[in-house]
């Protein structure tokens, strides 16, 4: 079998538990697209064959059935398929795979699975055990091999230090430090690259589009843990954000790209500012420079004033900001070189607006715009105004996740830049939101970020992360073929 070295090392492992009858539990992290599939497919297809004629069951287990346990039967068909077994097997009720008398039986992890009832006693396999809920590995797949005193394996990429493989992880570290039997196998982006240049060469273009620092560089390449939650973004990563550039209240050259992030308030909650007396006085104008808030209020003393102030803490506002996209080498730079904050103004009376100055203004040539809820008649609005130029971005927990970790790609890459602190309102505003930020980390290897109500509001925030969807579909659509100057 074309085994890499370290993969070779694990099998061998594997395989001295399993033939000397001793149980062991491994863990193996391999970084991602190093090989962690393959070995297991191999391990499968040898299991198989030396089992073939006396019988018995390896299991494997996924976080989910679709993709990942239907990717995993697929590849082991192939192996058997490689090795001339093609014929020789068959499959049984559709998650089983049969060479003989052996057979590999591949299950779902996933919560609402029914799994209780098989046997291993060949192998148990946990795949990307870090997806795994602990009560359910501990409840019905554990058990499977209590009778054979099974060996089992959990293959994966480090999370944070409360998933099942770190669990898994640290009860073998502590085992191999009393009887030196090693059980943990740690191979990161290096150890590959020994075997392979070209996965090299690849990680190492990820690693400068996402930043050494990213979760998901740290975690699937490096595997290194991260914490489980704390500030989304540290003290140095806010510190180079800070640009260099002037704001600017219009285009400053013909023939540049901009874009623009659209977050929106809630209706509710514009609503009910009404309600409670704050009376906007209504103005049909663009929001210039001084009028950004969008919200105009004459305080008649300092305590009407700090009640304003007050007020508008507590409400949310609907944001745009207008970003410059510059090309120097192949990956975007956005500069931030305005932005417009409305606060108590529903939706309806900022259309006009909006209009103005994502197309008059600025003639953005993407805008990514909030369509979660309340947000999607805004969203279409937009669309049928400014046609293709309009990107609706629904927040879900996985949208929102990736949202947040391309807007890490941008800022630890040094390629999200905001304009020269002048003082203003939506400066403070948006430095108060970056510091606040807090991030949660999920089991699922997804992340949530946001500031916590109590502290204030993320609508800065966000509208900064919607430029990266905005950049994207910018520079995707003009790398077909555009002579565009960026310059």
């Amino acid at each position: 079998m074309k085994l890499r070295p370290y993969q070779q090392e694990v099998a061998k492992a594997v395989l001295n538990s399993i033939q000397s009858h001793r149980g062991l539990t491994f863990s193996v992290e391999i970084a991602r697209q190093g090989g962690k599939n393959e070995l297991s497919a191999h391990l499968e297809l040898l299991l198989l064959t030396l089992y073939m004629a006396r019988g018995g069951n390896l299991i494997k287990c996924s976080p989910t059935f679709k993709p990942q346990t239907i990717i995993s039967m697929a590849r082991l068909k192939d192996r058997l398929d490689d090795f001339g077994f093609n014929g020789l097997y068959h499959s049984q009720m559709g998650y089983i795979i049969q060479l003989g008398e052996a057979k590999a039986i591949f299950l779902s992890a996933e919560e609402s699975s029914s799994v209780v009832g098989h046997t291993a006693d060949i192998l148990l396999e946990i795949d990307e055990s870090q997806d795994v809920a602990k009560e359910k590995y501990n409840k019905e797949f554990r058990p499977m091999g209590s009778a054979t005193n099974v060996t089992c394996i959990h293959y994966g990429t480090t999370w944070d230090d409360d998933t099942l493989l770190e669990e898994i992880k640290q009860n073998n570290l502590e085992l191999e430090r009393i009887d030196g039997i090693k059980r943990h196998f740690r191979y990161d982006w290096q150890e590959i690259t020994r075997y392979n240049r070209d996965y090299g060469r690849y990680v190492i273009q990820e690693r400068e589009r996402l930043g050494e620092d990213h979760p998901l560089f740290r975690t699937q390449y490096a595997l290194l843990p991260i914490k489980g939650g704390g500030r989304f973004l540290s003290r140095q990563q806010i510190a180079q954000m800070i640009g260099s550039h002037q704001r600017l209240q219009s285009p400053h050259k013909a023939g540049t790209l901009y874009i623009a992030g659209v977050d929106l308030a809630g209706e509710a909650t514009q609503e009910m500012s009404l309600l409670r007396g704050a009376r906007p006085e209504q103005d049909s104008s663009v929001a210039s420079p001084s009028l950004r808030s969008g919200l105009r209020l004459t305080p008649q003393n300092d305590k009407e004033r700090r009640v304003r102030n007050d007020r508008e803490r507590s409400q949310d506002s609907t944001v745009i900001t207008i970003a410059e996209v510059d090309m120097p080498n192949r990956l975007p730079v956005l500069k931030i070189v305005e932005q417009y904050q409305w606060t108590g103004i529903t939706h309806s009376q900022l259309y006009p607006q909006m209009v103005e100055i994502v197309k008059n203004i600025w003639n953005c040539h993407r805008i990514a715009v909030d369509a979660t809820g309340l947000g999607q008649p805004v969203a279409s609005f937009l669309k049928k105004e400014l046609g293709s130029k309009v990107i609706p971005f629904t927040f879900t927990q996985r949208s929102k996740s990736a949202l947040g970790f391309e807007l890490l790609s941008y800022i630890n890459s040094n390629r999200l830049k905001l304009y020269q602190q002048d003082g203003s309102r939506e400066y403070r505003e948006t430095m108060f939101q970056l510091e606040k930020a807090k991030a949660q980390y999920r089991p699922n290897q997804t992340v949530n970020f946001y500031v916590p109500p109590w502290e204030g509001h993320d609508d800065f925030l966000m509208s900064l992360a919607l430029l990266t969807v905005a950049a994207k579909e910018s520079t995707v659509r003009h790398a077909k073929g555009s002579t565009r100057d960026y310059s």
